[in-house]
């Protein structure tokens, strides 16, 4: 996001064990221990950044609620500190919540502002009562399409409510109210308030990319950039107003002695506890969504059930002293972690500060003008609809219930736009659990091929029976069911119609795929779907171990065996996807550099699937560096800057394997050998950097010895390659800007375990022993 804080700072080299990212937090202590102990000083200053941006943001979301603007405050400093001591993930930082806006602003207008802060002290109630129950993770079970929908249908509400406010206006009380007066408002706007807006917005969206510029201004830009950009945006605004004497509405804040508490509100109390639900339920879904982001981000497990705690205690804190409904904050969490953060004590600070600014910064305050609040709060509203957000939706075909949950928030409101987003998820998981794929198809000699894929339940009675009687009289028919659910409704009508069939003399064949793509035929024959005779191997089995197959025989032939069980059993079935990809291109997130080995299959190892890896293979997984006298190739480094520049791939992994051919050929010395260098010893000599590492600082696992020498070049190869694309121009600027991180991996075939690099150590670490030690943490 543009609001999110400037790269951070540059990352250190592989073989140091420092992660390519930004300051990762170090291995997770005990729990006391990590409440409990001293901040230091990445804490305090990642404290003083979030502080920076969490100040402008807190006001700029009580604005748009339309709440007094110190309940902002409060609500940013109880967070901070109340969720920060006692929630369960550590670097996430609670704040006003933008989800909760709309929903806030409704309350407000209906009860009032005390009546609300009672709303959410009682939210807060509950969600205490929630986490007493251990009932965290079932939050999670919301389908993302909807929380996606919400956010953003949330955004497109409160910028089109405070594009208003830039433009010198007020908002209306409802979105449709809003769209409906912005003709009216932009034909005659208010030159002072558009602007601070403009220039507000312009630094919004520019003073995160000033890293972006070339040479020396570029260097300069980074480091200004380290200045939120929020604040950079609403002190411009201030200083444009104060130099020019501008006219405009400005922050009115009351002295604290004046501050509004809670009071008990009046109404249908069945209403009430509608509002109260609405609140804890949208702040603990947005909450635990984000600390689940967050966990993965650090690489380690929080809490849920202690965070719901945290965060309600933060709400009953917030609603008692008069403040906003508090949330995890995305953007507070993300600005956090990229400070350099490593404990809860960030948060904490962060929220200390902000009580400190509270008291001492009222009168400065004040001279903010609303428009450059309404700004900031407009770009927050466009960047909740998330590209990123969309492609993903669309890829996991549940587009339409996001659109439904999006419209269905600025028309009728957040309750009944998720309430909309859920009914539209139900129907269609009904729709696809009932609906059946019925493909009838003519092969070349004539016959007819009947498949279905899916459950064939009564739901698809009328459209199977249609495509049976198109099928010609005379014609010989097989019928081919994948093995999924078949009701009796449904075979009855196979049956009825195979059966009558057989009576006119036509030839009918019913198969049933089973799970190792076996068939039957009615008279209980174990055939192969293409009918070629007994089977019974694994998909997987390689070539060799498939005893049905003539080893002797023509290598070619066994590979068009193969690639006929593909078209016969595979291609339906991702024909959907691969049509998918076709249409969108190729969008992976990894690019995977590994060695030519045939025994290495990277789809099987990473449980990937079309369009997910984009893969280069070569002798050695080398990446060569461009200093590398006379063996540099050009190849490897296109491939890699065409993934990190046009694909934008987000990490390149590097994976080597035991009992690799280039490791021995390297020790061997093959790419000294005197005279004319063939092509494989010229290759080879991309590899000198990993023999002279090997000589130095030898890799290591973390877990046991390694087996030999090939073995401990192999991973030293890994941490060296991984440096030497450090070397490439846009691998080194993407890592710099924390956009892209380096992944150092290991295969062992003999056990078939996979190692990773461990940034912390720098030794290699069995995936499954990395997992153990997550779940005890």
């Amino acid at each position: 996001m543009a609001l999110d804080t400037p790269p951070p700072p540059p990352p250190t080299s592989p073989r140091t064990g420092a992660t390519t990212e930004s300051h990762a937090p170090p291995p997770a202590p005990t729990a006391t221990r990590a409440r409990f102990r001293t901040p230091n000083s990445q804490d305090l200053t990642a404290s003083l950044v979030v502080f920076l941006f969490a100040l402008p943001f807190s006001l700029a979301i009580a604005l748009a609620a339309g709440a007094p603007l110190t309940a902002g405050l409060v609500a940013a400093a109880v967070g901070g500190i109340a969720v920060g001591l006692t929630g369960g993930t550590p670097l996430q930082v609670s704040a006003p919540s933008a989800a909760l806006t709309v929903i806030t602003a409704g309350l407000i207008a209906r009860y009032g502002w005390q009546a609300t802060c009672a709303i959410t002290l009682t939210a807060g109630l509950l969600q205490l009562l929630l986490s007493a129950m251990r009932v965290a993770r079932s939050a999670l079970a919301l389908s993302p399409a909807v929380v996606h929908g919400m956010l953003a249908g949330v955004g497109i509400t409160i910028a089109i409510a405070q594009f208003h406010v830039v433009l010198g206006g007020s908002p209306q009380g409802s979105s449709l109210a809003n769209l409906t007066a912005l003709p009216a408002q932009l034909s005659g706007p208010h030159p002072p308030a558009l602007a601070v807006g403009l220039l507000a917005i312009t630094l919004l969206y520019g003073w995160p990319r000033l890293h972006r510029l070339p040479g020396r201004a570029g260097r300069i830009g980074a480091l200004l950039g380290r200045v939120p950009a929020a604040l950079v945006a609403v002190a411009a605004g201030t200083g444009l107003a104060m130099a020019f004497d501008f006219r405009l509405a400005r922050v009115e804040l009351v002295d604290w002695p004046e501050h509004d508490l809670a009071a008990l509100p009046h109404g249908s109390p069945l209403a009430i506890f509608g509002a109260v639900l609405t609140v804890a339920a949208v702040a603990s879904v947005e909450s635990l969504l984000c600390a689940v982001a967050v966990d993965r981000q650090v690489g380690r497990p929080g809490d849920l059930n202690r965070e719901l705690r945290g965060q309600g205690l933060a709400n009953l804190l917030s609603g008692l002293l008069g403040g906003l409904p508090v949330a995890g904050g995305t953007i507070h969490s993300s600005t956090n972690s990229r400070a350099g953060a490593r404990s809860r004590w960030a948060a904490v600070l962060q929220g200390c500060w902000l009580l400190v600014a509270a008291v001492a910064l009222i009168g400065g305050l004040r001279r903010i003008p609303l428009a450059a609040l309404a700004a900031l709060v407009m770009v927050v509203g466009i960047q909740m609809v998330s590209a990123a957000h969309i492609r993903k939706v669309h890829r996991y075909r549940e587009f339409t219930v996001y659109l439904a949950t999006v419209l269905g928030v600025v028309v009728l409101g957040v309750p009944l736009g998720v309430a909309t987003g859920a009914a539209t998820t139900a129907l269609l998981g009904l729709y696809r659990l009932t609906r059946a794929q019925i493909e009838l198809t003519t092969c070349r000699d004539g016959s007819h091929e009947l498949r279905t894929h899916g459950p064939l339940t009564f739901l698809s009675v009328p459209r199977l029976t249609a495509v049976l009687a198109s099928v010609p009289h005379g014609a010989r028919v097989t019928i081919r069911h994948d093995g999924a659910f078949l009701d009796h409704s449904a075979y009855e009508v196979l049956r009825a119609w195979r059966d009558d069939r057989l009576a006119r003399g036509d030839q009918v064949v019913m198969l049933t795929d089973r799970q190792h793509g076996e068939v039957l035929d009615p008279d209980g024959t174990v055939r192969t779907a293409d009918g070629t005779g007994p089977h019974r191997c694994r998909a997987w089995t390689p070539w060799v171990g498939h005893h049905c197959i003539d080893q002797e025989g023509d290598p070619h032939g066994r590979l068009l065996n193969g690639v006929r069980g593909f078209q016969t059993h595979t291609a339906p079935l991702i024909r959907p996807e691969l049509a998918r990809l076709a249409r969108e291109g190729q969008t992976p997130s990894q690019l995977f550099l590994t060695c030519a080995d045939s025994r290495l299959v990277t789809s099987m190892i990473t449980s990937s699937g079309p369009g997910d890896l984009f893969t280069v293979r070569n002798v050695g997984n080398l990446a060569p560096a461009p200093h590398e006298p006379g063996a540099a190739d050009d190849s490897v480094a296109a491939a890699v800057q065409y993934a990190v520049e046009v694909l934008e791939v987000r990490s390149i992994t590097v994976c080597g394997h035991s009992g690799c051919g280039a490791m021995k050929a390297l020790l061997n010395g093959v790419h000294e050998q005197p005279g004319r260098p063939t092509p494989l010893a010229r290759w080879l000599r991309n590899g000198r950097g990993s023999l002279a590492r090997l000589a130095r600082v030898p890799a290591e696992f973390a877990d046991r010895p390694v087996a030999d020498e090939v073995e401990q070049l192999g991973i030293t190869n890994v941490v060296q390659q991984l440096d030497q694309l450090l070397a490439n121009p846009a691998v080194e600027r993407r890592v710099l800007d924390g956009s892209l991180r380096l992944i150092g991996m290991y295969f062992d075939f003999a056990t078939a375990q996979t190692y990773v690099l461990d940034q912390e150590t720098g030794r290699f670490a069995a995936v499954a022993v990395v997992r153990e030690i997550a779940s005890a943490a």
